[in-house]
C-alpha cells in the first residue's frame, strides 16, 4: 500500500522587508551579511601589498577548510584563516607577512585588518593557477570582506576568477608575466586608468617603490560589460538589488 506524500508550501510573504531572520547577536557561527560598499567611482590609490604569494596558491591556500568550515555562516570569523596557507615570496613563510604602517610582521588576516581600520587599500599578488582546487566561495568573499581591492596573478584558475568579480573585486593578470618580478615588500600602487575601465582595455598600475622610484606596468582582465557593473555596484548580489529597486 502506498502512502500518499503531502507537501506543504509557504508562499513567501508579499512584502519581503517585513521578514526578520533572527540570528544571535553573540553567536560565533551564524552572523547576517551586509552589501559590500560600491566603487566610488574613483581610482584606487594608495594600495599596500598584503602579500606575493609564491607558487602554488589554491582556494585551500586563500581559505582552509577542516575546523574552519564551522565558521561558514559567520564572514568575519571565517575571514581569520585568509590566506594563512600561502607562502610569503619574501620570506618563504606562511602567514607571515610585513605591516607596512607598523614595519612589524603578522597573520595575514590580523595585518590586514589594521589597513581595513586605517581605510587603506590593498592587493594581493600571485603566481600561476591562482585560487586552484575546490569552488570555494570564502576564498573570494574574505578578501572582500577584509578590505582587499585587487588580486593580481600571472593566472587564474577560471571558476575563482568569476567568484572574484561576483563580489565585487578585481581579478587581473600580469601582461608581462615577468612583472610579477618587480613586486617589492614596501611598495605602494596606484591604479591609474580604472576611472576608464572597460572590457578589452588594459589596466595600468603605477608602482612606487620605497627609494622613490616607479614601475609603469599594464594588466589585463576576462571583464564583459555586465562584470564591469558587478564591480560598480560593489557585487553581483548588490546590482540584482539595485535592478529589483
Amino acid at each position: 500500500m502506498e502512502i500518499p506524500i503531502r507537501m506543504l508550501l509557504l508562499p513567501p510573504a508579499e512584502d519581503g522587508e517585513s521578514v526578520q531572520v533572527a540570528v544571535a547577536p553573540d553567536s560565533s557561527r551564524l552572523q547576517l551579511l551586509d552589501n559590500f560598499p560600491m566603487w566610488n567611482g574613483e581610482n584606487i590609490t594608495g594600495a599596500k601589498l598584503l602579500i606575493k604569494a609564491k607558487g602554488k596558491c589554491t582556494t585551500d591556500h586563500i581559505s582552509m577548510a577542516g575546523p574552519w568550515l564551522k565558521y561558514r555562516g559567520h564572514l568575519d570569523n571565517i575571514s581569520n584563516n585568509l590566506l594563512i596557507g600561502a607562502e610569503n615570496a619574501f620570506n618563504g613563510k606562511a602567514n607571515y607577512v610585513k605591516n607596512s604602517l607598523t614595519l612589524n610582521y603578522g597573520e595575514v588576516p590580523a595585518v590586514q585588518r589594521v589597513y581595513k581600520a586605517a581605510g587603506i587599500p590593498t592587493i594581493v599578488v600571485g603566481d600561476h593557477n591562482y585560487g586552484e582546487g575546490s569552488s570555494r566561495e570564502h576564498a573570494a568573499m574574505e578578501p572582500r570582506h577584509l578590505g582587499v581591492a585587487a588580486v593580481i596573478v600571472k593566472s587564474f584558475a577560471r571558476i575563482h576568477e568569476t567568484n572574484l568579480k561576483k563580489q565585487g573585486m578585481l581579478g587581473l593578470t600580469f601582461q608581462n608575466e615577468a612583472d610579477y618580478d618587480k613586486i617589492q615588500e614596501d611598495d605602494t600602487f596606484n591604479f591609474i586608468d580604472l576611472t576608464s575601465f572597460q572590457p578589452g582595455k588594459a589596466l595600468t598600475l603605477e608602482i612606487v617603490h620605497s627609494n622613490g622610484k616607479t614601475d609603469t606596468i599594464l594588466l589585463n582582465h576576462t571583464y564583459n560589460s555586465s562584470q564591469i557593473d558587478w564591480f560598480k555596484a560593489g557585487s553581483a548580489l548588490n546590482l540584482i538589488k539595485l535592478m529589483e529597486n
